[in-house]
C-alpha cells in the first residue's frame, strides 16, 4: 500500500530532510528548505519501471578494453547551434535550454524541429496549445511534416507516445510542467523536477534517443529547480539578450561532448531566429566621425574570435563621490584596471566618474579585453578619438606590464579579414610568429606607458 509522507527539500541543491532545517548541510544555502508531500510504496508508479534497461546492463571491463569509437553526431541545421553543442547533437544526450520569458527558446527550438528534413521530431508542449504552436510554426514557415505536436504533461503517457512513434529527437516544453506518477507533488515543484529530469534521462539513454529540455529561470537568472537538474543533463545552454532588442546569444555552460565556453549568435525579426555567421559585423559601430572613448578588442568566445566594440566615458564627478559603472564587463576587474592606470600611469582618476560599456549586448570575459579597456579609459580621460581602425588584444598585469595571451594568431586574423590596419599585442605573444603573412600591422609592446606613447604621441 502506498502512503503519503512530508519531506522538505532544499531549492538550490535539492538535499532531502525529514524536518525542516535553516541552515543546508549539502550546499551551505539559509531558508531554503521547502515542505513536499510525496507518495511512497508499492502502488507508486514510475516511468522507468516500463523502459527497458539492457543497454544498461554492463559488467566491470578494463579500460584498455573500451572501444573509443566517435559517434556520429546529428547536424542540426543551423551552424551556430551546431557550434554550442559541440559539433551536433549526440545521440542519447540530454540538453537543458534555459533563459528568460520570452526571449525565444520555444521558438528556436520549434525552428530547429521544422528545418530538420530528415528527422522525425516529436514535439512535446505542456504550456501551448497544438493551436498555438501551429500559428508559430505558420509564422516561421513549415519545412516538412516530420514534426509530431503532442500536449501532454504526464511522463508515463509520454512514454507510450515516445515507444509508438519512436522519433529521431524530442523536444520537452517544459520540464517545469512535467508531473512524474511516482510524485504526488505539484508540477515544478522541487522532487517533481529532480524525479522526472531522471526519467527523460532514462528515455534519453536507453532508447538512444536525445532529448531537449527547456527550463524556465529564477528572478536571479538561474535555471529553476533543485541544483542536481543541471548535473543531470548532458548540456547546459543559456539563451540569452534583451527581448526588447533584435540579437540573441546562445551561450554554452556545460557540454560534456565539447567545450563549454562557445557561443551561438542569432537575430530575431518577424519570421523567426536568423543566424548570425559573423558576429564582428553586427558588434562594431559604423561610424562617420571619430568619437573619443572608443576602442575595438579582439577577443575569444570558446574557439570563435571575434571584434566587439569597447565603449568608455570618463567625467567629473558629479557630487563628489565618483561612480563606477561597467554593463558587459566585471566591474571588479575594471576597478583594478583603474588602480593600474592610476598607480603605473600617473592618471588620476579617483576623483571621476568611469562608466564602460560592451557594445551589443556581450557579457565578456576574456583577459584580452583589458588593453581595448584601458584604451578606451585613455581616450576618454584625454578626450583624444582613438584610430577606428586600430584593434588590442592583450592582458594587464598589476605592475602595468601588458602580458600574452592565447590564440592570439587567430585574434590577428580576424581583425586582419576585417580589414583593420593595426593590432596592439604583447611583445610576449609575437614570439615565434610570422607576422609578415598578414597584411594588418601588428604592434607589440610591453607596457601602459608605451600603449600611450603609440596612440597619443
Amino acid at each position: 500500500m502506498s502512503k503519503t509522507k512530508t519531506v522538505f527539500f532544499c531549492k538550490e541543491c535539492g538535499n532531502e530532510s525529514p524536518k525542516w532545517i535553516g541552515h543546508c548541510p549539502g550546499c551551505g544555502a539559509w531558508n531554503s528548505y521547502v515542505e513536499e508531500t510525496v507518495v511512497t510504496g508499492k502502488d507508486s508508479k514510475s516511468v522507468s519501471k516500463d523502459v527497458d534497461f539492457q543497454s544498461f546492463k554492463s559488467k566491470p571491463t578494463p579500460i584498455r578494453e573500451v572501444t573509443s569509437a566517435q559517434e556520429e553526431r546529428i547536424d542540426m541545421g543551423y551552424e551556430e547551434l551546431n557550434r554550442v553543442l559541440g559539433g551536433g547533437l549526440v545521440p542519447g544526450s540530454l540538453v537543458l535550454l534555459g533563459g528568460e520569458p520570452g526571449i525565444g527558446k520555444s521558438t528556436l527550438l520549434l525552428q530547429m524541429a521544422l528545418h530538420l528534413n530528415n528527422k522525425k521530431v516529436l514535439y512535446v508542449s505542456g504550456e501551448e496549445s497544438q493551436q498555438q504552436i501551429k500559428m508559430r510554426a505558420d509564422r516561421i514557415g513549415i519545412k516538412n511534416d516530420n514534426c509530431l505536436i503532442l500536449n501532454e504533461t504526464d511522463t508515463q503517457n509520454i512514454l507510450k507516445h515516445v515507444k509508438d512513434v519512436m522519433p529521431d529527437i524530442m523536444i520537452i516544453d517544459s520540464i517545469q510542467t512535467l508531473e512524474s506518477p511516482s510524485v504526488e507533488a505539484t508540477a515544478g515543484s522541487i522532487s517533481q523536477i529532480r524525479e522526472t529530469a531522471a526519467e527523460m534521462n532514462k528515455i534519453a539513454k536507453s532508447l538512444h534517443i536525445p532529448v531537449f529540455l527547456i527550463g524556465h529561470i529564477t528572478k536571479d537568472g538561474t535555471i529553476a529547480g533543485p541544483k542536481i537538474l543541471e548535473h543531470i543533463v548532458d548540456t547546459v545552454i543559456q539563451f540569452e539578450g534583451d527581448r526588447h532588442y533584435g540579437f540573441r546569444i546562445l551561450r554554452t555552460v556545460k557540454n560534456r561532448f565539447g567545450s563549454s565556453s562557445e557561443l551561438g549568435i542569432f537575430e530575431m525579426n518577424a519570421e523567426g531566429l536568423r543566424e548570425v555567421k559573423n558576429p564582428s559585423e553586427i558588434l562594431l559601430s559604423q561610424r562617420e566621425t571619430a568619437v573619443s572613448g572608443i576602442a575595438i578588442a579582439a577577443m575569444v568566445e570558446g574557439l570563435r574570435p571575434m571584434l566587439v566594440e569597447t565603449q568608455a566615458l570618463v567625467s567629473s564627478a558629479a557630487y563628489g563621490t565618483p561612480q563606477r559603472s561597467s554593463t558587459g564587463f566585471d566591474i571588479r576587474r575594471l576597478n583594478m584596471l583603474l588602480a593600474v592606470l592610476e598607480k603605473r600611469a600617473g592618471f588620476r582618476l579617483g576623483a571621476k566618474d568611469v562608466f564602460l560599456n560592451i557594445a551589443g549586448g556581450l557579457r565578456v570575459d576574456d583577459p584580452a579585453m583589458d588593453l581595448a579597456v584601458m584604451a578606451a579609459v585613455l581616450s576618454s580621460s584625454e578626450d583624444v578619438a582613438i584610430d577606428g581602425r586600430c584593434a588590442f588584444a592583450a592582458e594587464v598585469g598589476l605592475s602595468g606590464e601588458v602580458r600574452a595571451v592565447n590564440r592570439v594568431e587567430a585574434r590577428i586574423a580576424e581583425a586582419d579579414k576585417l580589414g583593420f590596419d593595426k593590432i596592439f599585442v604583447s611583445k610576449y605573444s609575437v614570439k615565434g610568429l610570422d607576422t609578415s603573412k598578414f597584411k594588418i600591422k601588428v604592434v607589440p609592446i610591453a607596457t601602459i606607458g608605451q600603449l600611450f606613447k603609440e596612440l597619443f604621441s
